[in-house]
């Protein structure tokens, strides 16, 4: 990791003062993690001023911890939520045996890469409609010798995937398009708007994802999509009006809302 030269305990405290006066809550974890990652006093003092004008902290320093892994994200990527961790432990629990796994609307390929660490060995594939995420996700899974590929859901997927896939995990858009304006301001102005909206009712790829995903599973396979509470009951419906057996889970610590589906 890139260790800035000392600081003088002035600059850090006017660092500090800055991003808490922005409205930073976490202003002095986040100078910490920006004098820690700047390679300069200079790039550090620069780095502080592009989080006071906005820019979400994961993209100021280039990088966002997910389940361990360090995650390198870019301008115009979907940033990983801690949440989302609650989507990967319920796939790792789920089918701990899985060889094959793909990691759909991959964004970062945070998932992916998460699902590669926790089983070791594995065959893994992700996808993005997004040029520049998938850029970024063929980077961060490249350690587990992941391939990444571009196009619209299953249409970017290899046809030899049909019938063995043993985690599917979809992190797909689910913000009502009429809601998107409602979202905080680091997610509206810096992250693409094909990952947030997920239509009239948030639902729109979802219900893709659902009436897909029985023809790619393995017996057994499991697909994974995070919704919302008030989601849920529906997701789960177009879960099994497509023939999976489909249930929820639900982190209350992390507000995180799973709809599980398995292969007859």
């Amino acid at each position: 990791m890139p260790s800035v030269s000392p600081v003088p305990p002035s600059s850090r405290d006017s660092f500090v003062a800055a991003l808490r006066t922005a409205g930073c809550v976490f202003a002095e974890d986040e100078a910490e993690l920006i004098l820690a990652t700047a390679r300069t006093p200079a790039e550090a003092a620069a780095m502080v001023e592009r989080r006071v004008a906005g820019l979400p902290l994961e993209l100021v320093v280039g990088w966002a911890e997910f389940l361990g892994l360090r995650i390198t994200v870019a301008p115009g990527v979907f940033v990983p939520r801690r949440r989302t961790e609650f989507l990967v432990e319920q796939a790792l629990a789920r089918a701990p045996g899985a060889g094959v796994v793909v990691d759909l609307c991959c964004g970062s390929g945070a998932v992916g890469a998460a699902l590669a660490a926790g089983l070791g060995s594995v065959e893994l594939h992700a996808a993005d409609i997004d040029p520049v995420a998938v850029r970024c996700a063929r980077g961060n899974v490249a350690a587990a010798d992941g391939h990444v590929h571009q196009g619209d859901l299953f249409e970017a997927l290899p046809v030899d995937l049909r019938g063995r896939v043993g985690i599917l995990a979809a992190n797909v858009p689910y913000v009502p398009s009429d809601e998107i304006g409602l979202l905080p301001p680091e997610a509206r102005a810096h992250e693409p708007l094909v990952a947030l909206d997920g239509g009239a009712d948030g639902l729109d790829v979802l219900r893709r994802v659902a009436a897909e995903a029985p023809r790619w599973l393995a017996p057994g396979g499991c697909v994974l999509v995070e919704t919302s509470r008030h989601q849920a009951p529906t997701a789960l419906d177009a879960f099994e009006r497509n023939g999976l057996t489909a249930h929820l889970a639900v982190s209350e610590e992390l507000y995180a809302h799973v709809v599980i589906g398995v292969a007859q």
